[in-house]
């Protein structure tokens, strides 16, 4: 397994989308950001960072997979129970694939009712939505900071 061969499995998980966030890292939501989405996976493609993914792996299965050789606490996310690993041979394609279907059910399963609400939208209507608040995010980024009350 690779980052490309992965990133081309993960996209056809339902409802995963990706970013590139925080330098080169490929990160994987489970429903838009725009729309309230959750982060379930990272890939990074810097050589030096440590890792080459770390993923959500829920409070049963954190302790079991630190436990193999190659396998960490996440940087920044080991109380959200996330793992890191070293090199893409340190598991098989196949655990590998387990456990991220795992982490994408996992984060599914603990979206807001409000986000679950658009992924139950038709993709035509789910689509346009996202874009309005694609847009709407954009514009507010955009605009200057309003200016407090002068004395």
């Amino acid at each position: 397994m690779d980052a490309e061969s992965l990133r081309a499995w993960l996209l056809s998980l339902p409802d995963v989308t990706e970013t590139m966030q925080w330098g080169d890292n490929l990160v994987y939501w489970v429903a838009d950001k725009a729309v309230g989405g959750k982060m379930f996976a990272l890939v990074s493609l810097s050589p030096g960072h440590g890792a080459v993914l770390s993923f959500a792996a829920g409070p049963e299965r954190f302790a079991e997979l630190v436990e193999i050789e190659g396998i960490f606490p996440a940087p920044y996310l080991a109380r959200a129970h996330w793992v890191a690993v070293e090199r893409w041979d340190t598991l098989s394609a196949a655990e590998l694939k387990i456990h991220l279907r795992h982490a994408r059910d996992l984060v599914h399963q603990k979206l807001p009712p409000r986000t679950r609400a658009v992924l139950a939208l038709p993709p035509v209507e789910r689509k346009k939505l996202i874009a309005a608040r694609k847009k709407t995010s954009a514009t507010r980024q955009a605009a200057p900071a309003p200016r407090g009350k002068t004395r």
